[in-house]
């Protein structure tokens, strides 16, 4: 079976729906999609993908983390949205940090993958 860029490893297969929107290769991608969705969806992503995030850790630790291939890569970048996502979700109950207005802050450093 060929894979294609929306693939995830077999055991994580039904969180593929996901993939499109969430498995972005840097924080600021991340960050703005968080931005660009409502609480609803961002919620939704949530519950989708933290019952599987510890699943999702041990086998990701089973592999090189500079050599991972496609699939286990886009998983990664599903837990590191999982994470920004997290905050959104659990703490602001809202996309935007509240009471931030216009502030905003560069990344200047992003994980090694």
């Amino acid at each position: 079976m060929a894979t294609t860029a929306t693939s995830l490893p077999a055991p994580f297969t039904e969180l593929e729906p996901w993939v499109a929107d969430w498995a972005r290769p840097t924080r600021q991608e991340r960050y703005d999609m968080r931005l660009s969705k409502s609480f609803d969806e961002l919620a939704a992503f949530y519950d989708a993908i933290a019952p599987r995030a510890e699943e999702a850790i041990e086998y990701l630790n089973a592999l090189d983390l500079n050599d991972l291939p496609d699939d286990a890569t886009r998983l990664l970048q599903l837990l590191y949205s999982l994470i920004l996502v997290s905050y959104a979700v659990n703490v602001f109950h809202q996309p935007r940090i509240p009471d931030s207005g216009a502030a905003f802050f560069n990344t200047t450093a992003e994980p090694a993958v």
